[in-house]
């Protein structure tokens, strides 16, 4: 009975979660602490999350090119730049201290609290020429490690490298953003499989989850309609991120 009390939280959240990340990104956030606090030790909960990850990411592709967004050779251009960093952070990932990981993680939350409630200027309609630069190829190898490694937060940094270093509109932005992530999550999630950090049974629940939180999200209009759900994000990380780093 616990056990299908922990399915239906891991879906409801994931269903948040998928909606989040595909609309600007944070979803992690949610998913990856809930997956600890319900007895996954680090490692585990960093790949068991990836299944909602990859699934969440496929299903945003289908949905917007049904909705004709889709540019697949810019997309795996950039996509395959990130695959080397994906496979070494997750070689990382899989090798670091539970208690270390606790500790890097309510980090990393804090930071993403802080670059959330920084005034932004607001994402205009520019029209990209899809040029990528010597800078673009540099920043999709980082992000590549760090999506790889942690995942948490890595679809804020995605979107500002693909919108300040190749001026493109929110809209593309996420079209690419959705199929980077799937694409280097395939031999990152293939790195927790083998080494036995995947718990199946909750990874597919939570993958129900942000599949339809995805598909509903590239519905709803890009550019809007995320602002109560920052608010939310942001008190849900400040509390995750204080128990984490043990402050109650």
């Amino acid at each position: 009975m616990e056990q299908i009390t922990d399915l239906i939280i891991l879906f409801a959240i994931g269903n948040i979660a998928g909606f989040i990340n595909v609309m600007a990104g944070g979803g992690s956030t949610l998913t990856l602490p809930v997956l600890i606090f319900m007895g996954l030790d680090p490692a585990t909960a960093n790949g068991t999350n990836r299944i909602g990850i990859l699934l969440q990411n496929a299903t945003a592709i289908k949905s917007f090119n049904d909705q004709n967004f889709s540019d697949f050779k810019l997309s795996f251009k950039l996509a395959v730049l990130t695959l080397p960093g994906g496979i070494i952070g997750a070689l990382f990932a899989v090798r670091i201290e539970g208690d270390l990981f606790r500790i890097m993680l309510g980090i990393v939350l804090i930071y993403i609290v802080i670059t959330m409630l920084i005034p932004r200027k607001e994402i205009k309609e520019e029209n990209g020429n899809g040029k990528v630069s010597f800078t673009t190829y540099l920043a999709m190898i980082g992000i590549g490690f760090y999506g790889g490694f942690i995942q948490v937060g890595v679809g804020f940094i995605l979107m500002s490298a693909l919108h300040y270093l190749m001026k493109l509109t929110l809209v593309h932005v996420n079209m690419h953003k959705v199929f980077i992530v799937f694409i280097y999550t395939i031999p990152a999630l293939s790195v927790f499989i083998f080494t036995g950090n995947v718990n199946w049974t909750y990874g597919l629940a939570l993958a129900a989850g942000t599949s339809l939180g995805a598909w509903w999200s590239v519905k709803v209009a890009v550019k809007g309609g995320d602002k109560i759900v920052r608010y939310i994000l942001i008190v849900a990380i400040l509390i995750i991120s204080s128990k984490l780093l043990g402050v109650y």
